[in-house]
């Protein structure tokens, strides 16, 4: 009976060729192999032997070619309870955490029944004491991983049959990277490793696998594993409850990274454009490095609108961006009163070039232009905070740097600046920009430079532009030509550094300027017509000028100490005055006379108008003073374990400067300029300040006059401008005490706030609601707040800013406003925000925006509500998170 039980086993182990033991636990047991009464050993053949068909005594063997064995490698298996083999129905039973590995397939389950005949394995759960279904099958092929009931697997087709299996597949390319995607079935066939088919199946992206809060219902669909899932009839669900959004057949993709496809519209009805369908576009990717977006915005009126979006990106090498935008705006119907056509345009490149590509060379652009209203008209949200903005600018440049000695760096420059409220243009098409090192020709190259005669320095810099004055309706038109200026500038600055009685530093320079241009004006007067006439004479030009400087400076140090067991242990001033000397001639060989209507001799320049001026006709012979101060204390540090005490500014810095000039005839006395600024509140709040101190009066017109203030009745300096900005951020962290300071009072020198880390959003915030990626929120840690004895997170962001002039006894505020915004986190899936101002000089509120937004774990819903003035509107939003199903979503909006 032994005997016929070892026999059995041996021909198991042939059928199902390489299964070589059973393991318990992770060990191998080799199964011995009996025959009736003695061991047999199989004889163990070479290659050649077998090739002869001879045994190791030349005894022939069978040389017919057997079919190779369906199993491919060696089958291993193991449970935790037992292993149970079954000759009446040629199955083994694997109990209680059970598993089988075959080459790249992995099972794992509560019960495993392989059927040795037909290559198959079945696995299911197992009931615990209680009753409850646990060890649910795991089953992996490859990198796919499924998560069913029960499994049928066929080891020779390598199909199965899946019962309520459970897989989660990484798609899209969201903010946050790759999201995922959970495909569930009532049953599935797997019909080879790449294709399954499922019936009543289930798609979303919820966190809860036991009941998503949303999902696709699928009858019908077919799976491709990390490309796509193509399905018959489908709708959504949401709370297990079936909503009317259904399609008759649907594509999924599940691909990782970039696909190309359509990007669907958003419907809705605008008051004065009728109904339109926005967004609406289709996306490429192009190659490895680079992506376009083209969408448009259609409307019943007719009016319409383009953009182009591009990015680009190689690492080590370059990345930039290129949005185009482009609408055109039909307000009310042609043959009314009311009726317009507005074309506005913009476009923004950025490129930047990685220091690595090129150590010598460098190219950068950072372009914004366009039409001066297309912030205020455009229609799309995200415009709305750049309506705020008056400026558009743009650089576009190249650099190349040739390090041999003495090494010279080259620039090639397009800038542009744009006023969108009084729509002027300025260009420079282009700038070149050269420089040489600067040289000392009495020292060493390497060698320390002491003394007058070592430090004696030189330079040379060139620039050369071509400077473009336009509007915005000559704007690229052959118009905007008119009128360029061209010239070039070589400048040769040459100076010295020397000590004076050890604390004094001295510098003594000169600088010589040869100014080019290719166009120069002569004036006359016209008898005929009774006036000036400017004649313009084409040809090159040239005049040089030069001067002569000298200035020396110190660095005085004062402390005052309190004592080290103090609070404040001491403060320290910092003085830097410096007394500087300029002296330029008198250029009048530049210039020219003529002889007025009324006989009088009026001298001019042909370079006045030029690019770059005219030489002055009087002589320069002046003197000026400046003051640089820094004011700061050191405070004995809470922790108890810092050697050092701690340092805390009071005044980053407070700077005074004025002139006297020599030449002038009255007014030699220059305006007292004083600014600057300071950090408090552990750099929370920033305030930097300055203001003009005349100290000359001015008669009834407002003009100067040469008497003193103080002479003409008033004080001793008067009041011409002054300007504060100050900018001051808080949050709950703020009042957050560190463990090491519970104990500890607060006072003015105990600044403990923590940064909020909050972007401004002083002006609006652009919400597009195509971005519904995960929040990137950062953790709130539940700390409970010492003043406002509450959780809740929240920022507040403040700016002020006010701007005097008095220079003619005007005495008011050319500019005087407080910008505020913040937010509130409500609950952990509620927030709350808003952003305003109010203008005290016109006594209004500035673009004042509400913020609401709820976090319904899957979806997300938000509503933007700008209550008055012209930017009147509110938007709503909800829609899946998920940045591949982000067309799942309801939109609707006012614009007024």
């Amino acid at each position: 009976m032994q005997s016929n039980k070892h026999y059995l086993l041996f021909l198991f182990l042939l059928i199902i060729g390489g299964l070589r033991g059973y393991a318990q636990e992770d060990r191998i047991i080799p199964l011995p192999i009996k025959a009736a009464q003695d061991t047999i050993v199989a004889p163990i053949l070479t290659e050649k032997e077998l090739q002869e068909g001879l045994v190791n005594d030349s005894i022939p063997v069978d040389t017919v070619k057997t079919k190779p064995p369906l199993l491919l490698d060696i089958i291993k298996y193991k449970a935790k309870d037992y292993v149970k083999l079954s000759q009446k129905d040629q199955k083994i039973y694997l109990y209680n955490e059970a598993e089988i590995q075959y080459q790249d397939t992995e099972l794992k389950a509560g019960i495993i029944v392989m059927d040795y005949i037909k290559n198959e394995v079945y696995a299911g759960r197992i009931k615990d004491s209680l009753g409850n279904y646990s060890q649910l099958p795991f089953f992996k092929q490859g990198s796919n991983e499924v998560v069913p009931d029960s499994i049928r697997f066929n080891f020779d087709t390598q199909k199965a049959i899946i019962w309520n299996s459970r897989t989660e597949q990484q798609a899209g390319l969201g903010q946050l990277g790759s999201e995922a995607m959970k495909v569930y079935a009532d049953i599935t066939k797997k019909e080879n490793d790449s294709v399954y088919f499922l019936s009543e199946g289930k798609l979303t992206t919820a966190a809860d696998t036991i009941n998503p809060d949303y999902y696709i219902r699928v009858r019908k669909a077919k799976f491709v594993p990390k490309k796509k899932v193509i399905a018959g009839l489908s709708n959504l669900y949401i709370a297990d409850v079936p909503t009317p959004i259904a399609l008759p057949f649907a594509y999924f993709p599940l691909t990782v990274g970039r696909s190309a496809g359509v990007m669907m519209p958003f419907i809705g009805n605008d008051p004065n454009r009728g109904y339109f369908l926005q967004d609406m576009g289709y996306y490429v990717p192009i190659g490895e490095y680079a992506d376009i977006l083209l969408s448009g915005d259609f409307y019943t009126n007719g009016s319409w609108g383009f953009k182009t979006q591009s990015i680009y990106s190689k690492r080590y090498k370059y990345s930039g961006n290129i949005n185009f935008r482009f609408e055109n705006l039909v307000t009310s119907q042609k043959g009314f009163s009311d009726y317009s056509l507005t074309k506005n345009w913009n476009i923004q490149i950025s490129h930047s070039q990685d220091t690595k590509a090129s150590p010598n060379s460098r190219f950068s652009a950072s372009v914004n232009m366009g039409s001066s209203e297309y912030y205020r008209n455009s229609l799309q949200q995200r415009n709305l905070p750049n309506t705020q903005n008056n400026t558009l600018s743009s650089s576009i440049s190249y650099s190349k740097t040739f390090p041999a000695y003495p090494s010279v760096n080259m620039s090639l420059t397009a800038t542009h600046s744009q006023n969108t409220n009084t729509q002027t243009i300025e260009m420079s098409l282009p700038t070149l920009q050269a420089s040489m090192e600067r040289i000392f020709p009495f020292a060493k190259r390497d060698g320390i430079k002491k003394g007058l005669i070592q430090n004696i320095n030189l330079q040379y810099d060139l620039n050369a532009q071509n400077r473009l004055s336009t509007s915005d309706d000559d704007f690229l038109t052959k118009e905007m030509f008119d009128g360029a200026r061209v010239g070039a500038k070589h400048r040769i600055p040459i100076s010295t550094n020397f000590k004076v009685a050890k604390f004094f530093s001295v510098s003594v320079g000169g600088n010589y300027e040869d100014v080019w241009s290719i166009e120069t004006y002569n004036k006359r007067y016209d008898s005929e017509l009774d006036a000036i006439v400017t004649d313009t004479i084409s040809g090159f030009d040239r005049f040089n000028k030069y001067n002569f400087s000298a200035s020396v400076g110190t660095t005085v140090y004062g402390t005052f100490n309190f004592g080290e067991d103090k609070k404040i242990q001491a403060i320290r001033h910092v003085m830097r005055p410096s007394l500087s000397y300029g002296y330029a001639p008198s250029f009048e060989k530049f210039y020219d006379e003529y002889i007025d209507g009324d006989g009088e001799v009026v001298q001019f320049t042909r370079f006045q108008g030029t690019l770059y001026g005219a030489p002055s006709l009087s002589k320069s012979n002046s003197l000026s003073f400046s003051l640089a101060n820094t004011l700061e204390a050191k405070v004995r540090d809470k922790d108890s374990t810092a050697t050092e005490p701690k340092k805390i500014p009071i005044l980053s810095n407070f700077n005074i400067s004025t002139g006297y000039n020599f030449e002038s005839d009255s007014l030699k006395l220059s305006p007292l300029t004083v600014n600057g600024g300071t950090n408090i509140l552990n750099n929370k709040m920033a305030i930097n300040f300055s203001a003009g101190l005349d100290p000359y009066a001015i008669d009834n017109n407002g003009r100067r006059i040469n008497t003193f203030n103080i002479n003409n009745g008033g004080s001793l300096f008067r009041l011409t401008r002054a300007n504060i900005n100050t900018s001051y951020s808080i949050s709950n962290e703020t009042f957050q005490k560190d463990k090491k300071e519970e104990e500890e009072d607060v006072d003015q020198f105990d600044y403990v706030a923590q940064s909020g880390g909050c972007t401004d959003d002083l002006f609006g915030k652009a919400d597009s609601f195509r971005d519904t990626g995960r929040d990137d929120r950062r953790d709130n840690d539940e700390v409970e707040n010492p003043i406002f004895g509450t959780t809740i997170p929240w920022n507040l962001r403040l700016a002020y800013s006010a701007s005097y002039s008095n220079s003619a006894r005007q005495n008011e505020f050319s500019n005087h406003s407080l910008m505020f915004s913040g937010d509130v986190q409500l609950s952990p899936r509620w927030k709350v925000g808003g952003s305003s101002g109010y203008d005290f000089k016109n006594k209004g509120f500035t673009l004042t925006q509400l913020r609401f937004e709820r976090d319904l774990k899957s979806f997300v819903m938000r509503f933007n509500w700008t209550p008055f003035g012209r930017y009147e509107r509110w938007y709503f939003f909800i829609g899946i998170k998920a940045s591949f199903l982000s067309d799942l979503k309801w939109e609707n909006r006012s614009q007024r």
